[in-house]
């Protein structure tokens, strides 16, 4: 099974429950368990939120989400100026921001960042999916 979504999105928080509940749409009509779909929607919303709060100057980014197999690649791609996922410091314990990137890389089964210097930056996550077991039809008397 191949499944494919892209979406441009403008640069602003009332974007991310779009996109967020056109994946879990589609992954639950393809029957991915709801375990497997909230870590992908947590994940999904997580990269979605940095470049909401971070990548300025740009106006929009884009999302885009395949399924191959068993597994979900989800691409979210900004034009702003970039940033090094390798300067960015540890959140301080107890602190209420600044965990984005833990969350994605302890959820997803692949995180990779690509920095395109002045010309934004590509988060890529993937995850292994499960799907909903069903049941094999009984015979009738």
């Amino acid at each position: 099974m191949e499944a494919t979504i892209a979406l441009r999105l403008p640069r602003d928080a009332a974007s991310v429950p779009v996109i967020r509940q056109t994946l879990d749409g589609t992954l639950r009509s393809l029957g991915v368990v709801p375990t497997i779909r909230d870590d992908i929607e947590l994940m999904l919303s997580e990269a979605c939120a940095n470049v909401i709060k971070h990548a300025v100057p740009s106006d929009d980014y884009t999302v885009s989400a395949g399924v191959y197999n068993d597994r979900c690649v989800i691409r979210v791609i900004d034009t702003g100026a970039g940033f090094d996922p390798h300067q960015v410091r540890e959140p301080a314990p107890g602190s209420e921001h600044g965990r984005g990137l833990q969350i994605m890389r302890a959820l997803a089964d692949d995180v990779r960042f690509t920095h395109r210097r002045e010309r934004g930056t590509i988060v890529s996550l993937e995850k292994r999916l499960r799907f909903v077991e069903v049941p094999a039809p009984t015979e009738r008397p």
